[in-house]
Formats: C-alpha cells, structure tokens, sequence
C-alpha cells in the first residue's frame, strides 16, 4: 500500500501566473503608443557585474521583449565613482528618447546611493528612487512611480486571503529606502497596522510571530523559518540572493511552508510580478507628459 505525501498546509501565492495576466494589458497598451509612432525605451545603468543584479536583468530584457518595451542595459565599469555615475543619469535625463531610468541596486560599496539617487531624472525615475518621488510616496496617492518591488507586493498581498488590509498585524523585515520603507508607507496608506524591525530590533521573533502577514526584505538568505511565522500567517518572500547557482529567498521555504498560511516562492513569487510593475511604470511614462514638479 502507497502513501501518498503530507499535503502543505500553506497555499502558494503564484506570482507568475498573476504576472501573466497583468502582462495583457501592457501588451495592449504598448500597441496603442506604436499606433502614435512611440516605442516605449526602459535604460538601465548597473555597475559591474553582480550575479543576482544580471539574473534580475534578463528578467526585464525578456520581459521587454514580449511586451514590446525596449530595454538597453550599460554596464558601467566596477571603477567608476558617484560622479560618474551621476553623469551618466544626467545624460539619460536629457534623452528625448529614453522614457525611463532604472539604477540597479545593490551598488558598489564604494559608491553611495545617496550622493547618486538625485541625480536620477524624477520625471524617468520608474523605480522611485530619486529622494523626491520617495518622499511623495508619503503623500499616499501623490506620488507618479511607485517603486516596482514594493508595488509588487502589494498586488500579491491583493491576491492574498488577508487582501483587506485595515487594522491586520504586518511585520516588515528590513528598513531599507528601497523596500522595507516604501513597502511600509504603502501598507499603511490601506490601514494596516505596521511594524519594521532591523538589525538593531531586540526580540525580533517577538515582532514577527505577532504578524498576520510578513514581508521579508532582509537580504539574507534563509533567514526566516517556521519558528519565527504565526501560525497561518501570510508570508511575502522578497529576498532575492544567488547561492551556488541557485536564486534563493529570504525565507526557509520548507519549514515556513508547513506553518503559513500562505507563501509565496523563490523563484516564481515576487520577482516576476516586480518586473511587470517596473514596466507598467514605464509605459506611465511614455504615456503622459511630465508633471509640473518634475519640470
């Protein structure tokens, strides 16, 4: 007699198959500009070469190719310094033909994001890094570019069974401009009672067994396992990390996916959806005229 496998208790929340529904109406979209003679051109500028920023990058150029959006990488030298690469933003700023910027992250060490992330022109700006469109995320819907990652999961979190935010428990791991901030500005813009904890967080496990839903955005590879997860919670894996040849999440699929309730994997939650919400950004762009704050 055969016994079947234990069935997993958490529900997977399938990032690519949301991703492939959202990706039809960039594909219609994309069509409408061609109609008005506009290709819509995505430029990024990642500095050196970095496994998990180029495994990210396929991602968009394929992307860009099936939906008709033009994506030129420049791989500028691992020696270059902020102002370099703060030229560099500023001759794409004055590129008539360029509708959106993208600088990659994580940088170097030796460059500092906050001496460049200016420099990136606001109205091209479709990852919402310019300390400007950070700042107008504050403002709930002021904003123009809601940064990709971020937007990402919030449209998980809207397939999720705890899609009504209001007064649910959520627990952001990471405090960083680009996710945990953003991330955290957002959810409290739907109601949600948040809380971010860090490196300096004492009990942190305290905080995020609290948490109906848990968004990980440490940069640490299986960080996170059953025992720091409430029992049925809502888990959105944001870690994106190569080791051994492999992407891997923040959180330890296994164990975690034996107590949540819901879980999204590395690959094939986050990521694919972060590229359709960067690209929506970009045909923003190549839509519409630039706002009077950004002029």
């Amino acid at each position: 007699m055969s016994h079947k496998p234990a069935a997993m208790p958490a529900k997977i929340i399938d990032g690519r198959a949301l991703a492939a529904e959202l990706r039809a109406e960039l594909v219609a979209r994309t069509a409408a500009l061609a109609e008005r003679g506009i290709v819509p051109r995505l430029k990024v500028a990642s500095v050196g070469e970095d496994a998990s920023s180029r495994a990210y990058l396929r991602g968009i150029e394929k992307l860009g190719a099936q939906i008709g959006i033009a994506v030129d990488v420049d791989i500028l030298p691992d020696t270059i310094d902020d102002a370099g690469v703060r030229k560099t933003l500023d001759h794409y700023g004055n590129d008539d033909a360029i509708h959106g910027v993208l600088l990659q992250q994580p940088l170097p060490k030796h460059l500092s994001i906050r001496k460049i992330d200016e420099a990136i022109p606001p109205d091209k700006d479709v990852d919402g890094t310019n300390p400007r469109n950070l700042g107008l995320l504050a403002f709930a819907d002021a904003t123009r570019f809601v940064p990709a990652t971020p937007a990402a999961v919030m449209l998980l979190l809207g397939e999720s069974e705890k899609s009504d935010l209001r007064g649910r428990e959520v627990t952001v791991i990471g405090r960083s401009n680009v996710i945990g901030l953003p991330v955290s500005l957002l959810l409290i813009a739907q109601s949600a009672t948040v809380t971010v904890v860090h490196r300096g967080t004492k009990d942190i496990r305290d905080h995020t067994r609290r948490a109906e839903i848990l968004i990980v955005g440490a940069g640490t590879p299986q960080l996170v396992d059953a025992e720091w997860i409430r029992a049925g919670a809502t888990v959105i894996d944001v870690g994106t990390t190569v080791v051994d040849g492999k992407l891997v999440g923040d959180v330890d699929f296994a164990s975690a996916s034996q107590i949540a309730g819901e879980i999204t994997p590395v690959p094939g939650g986050v990521g694919p959806v972060t590229n359709v919400a960067l690209m929506r950004n970009v045909l923003m762009a190549a839509e519409t005229t630039p706002p009077e704050w950004a002029i």
